[in-house]
């Protein structure tokens, strides 16, 4: 490791906790315009997710909706409580082919976007640690009186995630402060993460509260909105 990647991992809880985990489980609202402009409204209101972290493989349960999607990389379904199959889609990344920011999503969209990212953001920084991650330390920025390291980052192609590069900004705590990367599935828009009210769950540092906001207009709206509880590993 690099010595940001090295810091970064450390101050976010260390390698050797993290892996003696199998999986991060929490209950989530998930808000903001962007799932408007997707036809999806506030469908991620009151979810709780599953998020394994030794391999891709995501769980959402809607609240209220007895429904559950199950993401992994080359197939995503969406299943009733009980197992029951609604739907399933093998190559989801494919569908996503000429889709533009306000392409509407069916809910199979919406279970591979969500299970890819949420993968990505809860596993960092330790997935950078993995064979066939390129990391490399960039040149620092200074925001809201604060210098902010980054790392650039590099995913291998098995990986299903936003987009191959990808920079992870961290304060003089070590812990990430936004997370910067463009949306291959949305055409290319870029955006911005913030994260923020760190919580010590079981020895791993992990941000309850993610932000994402237009880069794109002057004012820049809130477009995502990530709030988490009932943080736990297992």
């Amino acid at each position: 490791m690099n010595d940001l990647l090295d810091s970064a991992v450390a101050a976010h809880g260390g390698l050797a906790r993290w892996n003696q985990a199998r999986s991060v489980s929490f209950d989530a609202s998930i808000t903001g315009a962007f799932w408007h402009f997707k036809g999806q409204g506030d469908a991620l209101q009151d979810v709780h997710l599953d998020v394994d972290t030794t391999h891709q493989l995501v769980t959402i349960e809607l609240a209220g909706q007895d429904k559950r999607s199950v993401f992994e990389p080359h197939r995503v379904t969406v299943q009733r409580g009980d197992g029951t199959l609604i739907e399933a889609r093998d190559d989801p990344q494919r569908s996503f082919e000429g889709h533009q920011f306000e392409t509407p999503w069916d809910d199979i969209h919406l279970a591979y976007f969500v299970g890819e990212a949420q993968w990505t953001y809860m596993n960092m920084p330790f997935l950078a640690t993995w064979p066939g991650f390129a990391t490399e330390e960039i040149a620092p920025i200074d925001v809201g009186g604060e210098t902010w390291r980054r790392l650039q980052v590099r995913f291998p192609d098995h990986i299903r995630t936003h987009t191959r590069q990808q920079i992870f900004c961290f304060g003089p705590d070590g812990l990430l402060r936004r997370h910067d990367f463009a949306i291959d599935v949305l055409g290319g828009v870029p955006s911005q993460l913030e994260a923020a009210d760190y919580r010590d769950v079981d020895g791993i540092v992990i941000p309850a509260r993610r932000r994402a906001y237009d880069q794109l207009t002057p004012d820049h709206p809130l477009m995502v909105a990530i709030d988490m509880s009932n943080l736990a590993l297992s």
